[in-house]
């Protein structure tokens, strides 16, 4: 069998280089067809300017191995859209949109940031702002950034710390995780009260710390994790000593000779905890932030 000739592979060229350009082509149609039909008064037909936008699915099959173009075409496009304040329903479709994308090139991730900036920030949607990132993660779970992304809205936008905790435990096992996520995911722990695993995370940053900034502040966090821990555990005893005995106690060491408790516990610098015979408060001997 001899080889093919020379013109075979101009016409392979050729032909590809018409591909591009007809889908080059195709998509500044469309971009085109986009900014026409928002033009289209909203009162008339909400939502008119992505009505005519299909499935990511379809697209991924109608662009012929170009889904990549057509991503970046309509991504650079939903920018110009969403950043058009006059378009007052312009929110309805934001999660179809970045589908689309996502769908088209799976591993073009600044979509998704963006995305879930828009939904938070502009739309004031912040479970569809996650819900942007969680498909992210989905199709990038080599990933560490989206679940970051989702923990920090978790903490600092809904104040869900068990939430934020969640996707922090996600993102600091992947590699490229900043070392501060281990320690934001501890702290997210003390604050939903689950001590075990925020003394442990706390003990093992501590531990592994080369820098003697990181080891102080593991230290002080340790530091609040006992005095939490210990703290919630004389409160409990004593309200079950008043319970008994329809007083507060005088002083804490009453806890023990009450059989309440085996022993008093001490802070991290073996001092005792300090104690309100008036109102049954009890406080740590130093605020671990001044240690």
């Amino acid at each position: 069998m001899g080889f093919p000739k020379e013109g075979f592979y101009l016409k392979r060229i050729s032909g590809g280089f018409a591909l591009a350009l007809f889908l080059v082509a195709t998509c500044a149609g469309f971009i085109g067809l986009k900014l026409e039909t928002d033009k289209i008064l909203r009162a008339k037909i909400p939502g008119s300017s992505i009505i005519y936008v299909p499935s990511g699915k379809f697209l991924k099959y109608a662009t012929f191995g170009y889904s990549g173009l057509a991503a970046d075409m309509i991504y650079l496009w939903a920018i110009q859209y969403y950043s058009t304040y006059e378009i007052a329903d312009r929110f309805t479709y934001l999660d179809h949109i970045f589908a689309i994308i996502a769908e088209l090139d799976p591993r073009y991730t600044d979509p998704y940031e963006v995305g879930s900036m828009i939904a938070g920030q502009e739309a004031r949607d912040i479970p569809l702002a996650l819900r942007i990132l969680d498909r992210g993660f989905a199709k990038n779970p080599d990933m560490w950034l989206f679940p970051f992304e989702a923990g920090h809205i978790a903490q600092r936008q809904l104040k869900d710390f068990d939430l934020a905790r969640k996707y922090y435990e996600k993102a600091m096992v992947l590699p490229g995780a900043p070392d501060f996520t281990k320690r934001l995911y501890a702290n997210a722990a003390l604050k939903v009260t689950d001590y075990k695993t925020s003394w442990e995370t706390w003990l093992e940053v501590y531990n592994t710390a080369t820098d003697d900034r990181v080891k102080k502040i593991a230290s002080n966090h340790l530091y609040q994790v006992k005095a939490e821990m210990d703290i919630d555990t004389l409160k409990e005893a004593v309200a079950k000593f008043k319970e008994k005995y329809k007083r507060l106690p005088e002083e804490l060491s009453r806890l023990v000779t009450a059989g309440i408790l085996t022993s008093l516990p001490r802070d991290l610098d073996d001092k005792d905890y300090v104690y309100d015979a008036a109102t049954g408060y009890v406080k740590p001997p130093t605020m671990w932030w001044k240690r």
